[in-house]
């Protein structure tokens, strides 16, 4: 059983180099850990951390953070933010863009991958044979190198890909076994998969148009959140939006961001 001096050494590891909150979640972080370290012939949670320390950018590193976050979505996950962006965003960014022909849309928590894939798929009905005439190439990035290298994969069970409208099944994905289906080239070209820590610096050299920060921030204290809100605001095109998860919420009071309804926020 993990003790208090072990979880809190976990807890201040992980707080300090991704911003995630885990304190009081000792059950959680002792449940995921522990086959993990017995596993790979550790003698405790200090010997693991002790490896994990001395090399943040290692392969150690990067197996605490995969086994310690959630990632647990799916196709058409809330979907009316996809409804809204199709109808609502889409429409003005067509016009406004129509000089440049950029649009810049990142999902910053992509998890699996159904997130990325499902706004490649908006974008490309939206568009349709003037697609190809514009750059909409969705920039996807988690954490987790586990998540991203099966995202990238691109495979999905049947029942995964169920909630998606039947053409795009058949037009996104290919059947490669009974249980199985691999997303089509022409989609999987449409997404940039990269690791990235949401507590880094941001890269970025041209702002974002569209924004999915969903189900991420439930890990944040509202200290980290706040910031992380900035960072994106200032990363942002004037009149961009934002989606959060609908569970989630953004202290009003304290954000640039302008309220447009429940988890839907625009610059």
């Amino acid at each position: 059983m993990i003790t208090e001096q072990e979880f809190h050494r976990i807890v201040v590891y992980v707080k300090d180099k991704f911003g995630i909150d885990l304190s009081g979640k000792q059950i959680l972080v002792s449940g995921r850990l522990e086959n993990y370290i017995l596993r790979h012939g550790y003698s405790g949670y200090d010997e693991y951390m002790a490896k994990v320390e001395k090399n943040p950018k290692g392969e150690e590193a990067r197996n605490l953070i995969n086994v310690l976050t959630t990632n647990h979505t799916y196709f058409m996950r809330e979907f009316e933010h996809f409804d809204f962006m199709r109808q609502k965003i889409l429409p003005k960014l067509k016009v406004s863009e129509a000089a440049s022909r950029d649009l810049r849309i990142w999902s910053a928590a992509s998890s699996t991958g159904e997130e990325a894939y499902t706004i490649a798929m908006v974008l490309k009905d939206f568009f349709g044979i003037d697609h190809h005439d514009w750059d909409t190439t969705v920039l996807a990035t988690d954490i987790s190198t586990k998540v991203l290298m099966h995202a990238q994969r691109g495979r999905y069970l049947k029942e995964q890909i169920e909630p998606l409208p039947e053409n795009w099944r058949r037009k996104y994905f290919k059947q490669i076994s009974p249980l199985e289906y691999q997303v089509k080239p022409e989609l999987k070209k449409e997404v940039l998969f990269r690791q990235f820590n949401l507590m880094n610096p941001f890269p970025f050299r041209k702002p974002f148009h569209i924004v999915f920060l969903r189900n991420v921030m439930i890990y944040f204290d509202d200290k980290t959140k706040q910031e992380l809100l900035n960072k994106i605001y200032d990363h942002m095109a004037p009149g961009g939006y934002l989606f959060i998860g609908t569970t989630e919420s953004v202290n009003r009071s304290g954000t640039r961001f302008q309220y447009v309804e429940p988890s839907i926020y625009k610059k």
